[in-house]
């Protein structure tokens, strides 16, 4: 009886240590978006991100993401395209109140875009500066959420939603 009273204790201690402990800085995270092109209806978006939090207000953060993935009428003529963001940024934030805070964000980024018609197809890409602000939400020391307005080209204006984990 005392042994399984012991290891009970020691699984219980055990486990609030680990509840406890900080999180590591590296977070990871998924994201459905709204892209508007111009000339182009909005088309919905997802992506992912990983970051390293520099500090508590500082975080490096790489990313994927799938702009636009829909077809395209010109003068009558249907065309597959799809556009996709790779990114690297500097993601600043200010804590507000109540979980609340405030996101800035300013980097790099690569635009490819690729459009197949009559069994042709054509690949370009643009490179340029990223920025964006929005409002973050942390649920948890390990759970957090944001809503962003990006700007990853002159005419692209992208609406992020997405969530992180820390591990």
């Amino acid at each position: 009886m005392f042994k399984k009273f012991a290891v009970a204790a020691a699984l219980v201690a055990a486990s609030s240590v680990s509840f406890a402990a900080a999180p590591t800085p590296f977070y990871a995270g998924v994201d459905v978006s709204s892209t508007k092109v111009d000339g182009f209806d909005d088309k919905g978006g997802y992506g992912a991100f990983i970051g390293y939090k520099l500090n508590e207000n500082v975080a490096v953060e790489g990313g994927y993401h799938r702009l636009a993935d829909t077809h395209v009428n010109f003068d009558g003529y249907r065309a597959a395209t799809t556009l996709d963001q790779i990114d690297v940024s500097l993601v600043g934030t200010v804590p507000l109140s109540n979980g609340f805070s405030l996101l800035g964000r300013v980097g790099y980024n690569r635009v490819n875009g690729e459009v197949k018609f009559d069994g042709i197809k054509s690949k370009d890409h643009s490179t340029n500066a990223l920025y964006g602000m929005g409002l973050g939400y942390t649920f948890s020391p390990l759970v957090s959420a944001r809503l962003e307005v990006q700007k990853p080209d002159t005419d692209i204006t992208k609406l992020v939603v997405g969530v992180a984990y820390a591990f």
